[in-house]
């Protein structure tokens, strides 16, 4: 296996579903990306072996996303391009396909990460609806029209909301919030620990932004139905977080005895992140400078109805596949799909009986000081496609800042699973 060099690593700003990142086409969230990239190195459009997309509500207006940003990259029409999809993990799994293919020697540069609009995730007509429509068109008299029109009835306007049912397993029938709900039930999460985990997460989301600490990773991007408005920071942290405004929030999943909202959970997001990731002998043919090396990647499955611990046993087996540690962690990134549902990974990870149930190692207590040291997907957003490479994107450049060596970013999966990422800084 040769080794894998993330080169350099970018991302949009992150905007909450319906605001300023609504008209922006699925394509657009990537193609720019690449292209900065590429134009702060010496390698040709036509020298790019593949790019690897994550995304999981794939318009129909453009099929195959990946080789879409291919082109719309710029890039030769000789370089390949497709897109995967493993929900929360798609870009994640981008990158866990360009690293295999760099390390086995197939490719030697690939860009890799992922993107998600959920402002477009579209309405869709129900059966009936669709029903209506089919009969209204086979049908070739005009009486046989009039018969197919008079069947309309109010109810076939009903629409099936397209994001609603993707954020539902079809496996055990509930939604994530619910799953969210059953880890705070069963471990004892109140909302207090969930709404100031939360608050939490806002502040220092915040802070970094007050700081700069985004500013290399992001890349302004324009937007507007006019392209008018260029979009430089993320708009989900918020200064004005308090307990105090978090404790009026009502339930949202269970509406009565839950204690999930929408002030402990994340919110629905549009953006997009990307990699290049190269081989040794490209980085020395190109005369590359990578920020980090990628060290390997694990995913691993469990019960969908309890997918919000899937980090842990995606943490569990990647320290086993490297013989690394979690206190050999200096940053640890573990997407907050949920509060309930990191609170609950920490619990999993320290407690033996806890463990010991899902069939892994003690990986000992998480100094929160390494976790999520910028705020995380609470404040920051989920787009749902891009947020598997976002995290990773994250976590390089704050390891570069503090001239750490690894870090590990972990998210869990919808469907019950968990996904994982270590990497080694090289620029200490």
């Amino acid at each position: 296996m040769q080794p894998v060099y993330l080169v350099k690593g970018n991302r949009t700003p992150q905007a909450k579903s319906g605001t300023i990142l609504k008209d922006v086409p699925e394509p657009y969230l990537g193609h720019y990306l690449i292209r900065d990239i590429l134009d702060q190195t010496s390698i040709a459009a036509d020298e790019v072996d593949e790019v690897i997309i994550g995304n999981t509500g794939n318009p129909a207006k453009y099929p195959n996303i990946g080789r879409v940003i291919a082109l719309e990259a710029g890039l030769d029409k000789k370089t390949s391009g497709y897109t995967v999809h493993r929900n929360c993990a798609s870009g994640m799994e981008a990158m866990s396909q360009a690293f295999v293919k760099i390390a086995l020697g197939r490719s030697d540069v690939i860009f890799a990460g992922g993107v998600e609009n959920m402002s477009r995730i579209p309405l869709l007509y129900n059966e009936d609806m669709t029903e209506f429509f089919i009969d209204l068109m086979k049908s070739k008299s005009p009486s046989d029209k009039m018969k197919a029109l008079a069947s309309f009835r109010l109810p076939h306007l009903t629409p099936i909301i397209a994001i609603e049912q993707g954020l539902t397993d079809p496996f055990c029938g509930m939604n994530m919030g619910l799953t969210a709900e059953k880890i705070a039930r069963e471990f004892g999460l109140t909302r207090q620990m969930q709404d100031e985990f939360a608050n939490e997460s806002h502040r220092r989301a915040v802070s970094a932004q007050n700081e700069g600490k985004f500013d290399n990773e992001i890349i302004p991007i324009l937007a507007g139905k006019n392209l008018d408005d260029i979009v430089t920071a993320d708009n989900g942290p918020r200064a004005v977080s308090s307990m105090a405004k978090l404790a009026k929030l009502k339930p949202f999943f269970e509406k009565r005895t839950g204690s999930v909202t929408v002030g402990n959970a994340c919110p629905i997001t549009d953006g997009g992140s990307m990699w290049l990731m190269c081989s040794e002998a490209a980085v020395k043919k190109y005369n590359l400078k990578p920020m980090a090396k990628m060290i390997d990647f694990h995913f691993h499955g469990l019960e969908p109805e309890r997918m919000g611990l899937g980090p842990v046993l995606a943490m569990n087996g990647i320290f086993k596949r490297t013989g690394l540690s979690l206190s050999d962690m200096d940053l640890v990134e573990i997407n907050e799909a949920f509060a309930a549902q990191v609170l609950g990974c920490l619990k999993v990870m320290r407690e033996k009986p806890l463990a010991d149930r899902w069939d892994v190692d003690v990986l000992g207590e998480l100094d929160p000081t390494k976790l999520n040291v910028n705020g995380g997907a609470i404040a920051l957003g989920h787009p749902v496609g891009s947020t598997g490479s976002r995290l990773v994107v994250t976590l390089a450049h704050e390891l570069q800042k503090r001239k750490q060596k690894y870090g590990v970013a972990s998210l869990c999966i919808g469907g019950g699973q968990g996904g994982a990422v270590i990497i080694e800084n090289l620029e200490i």
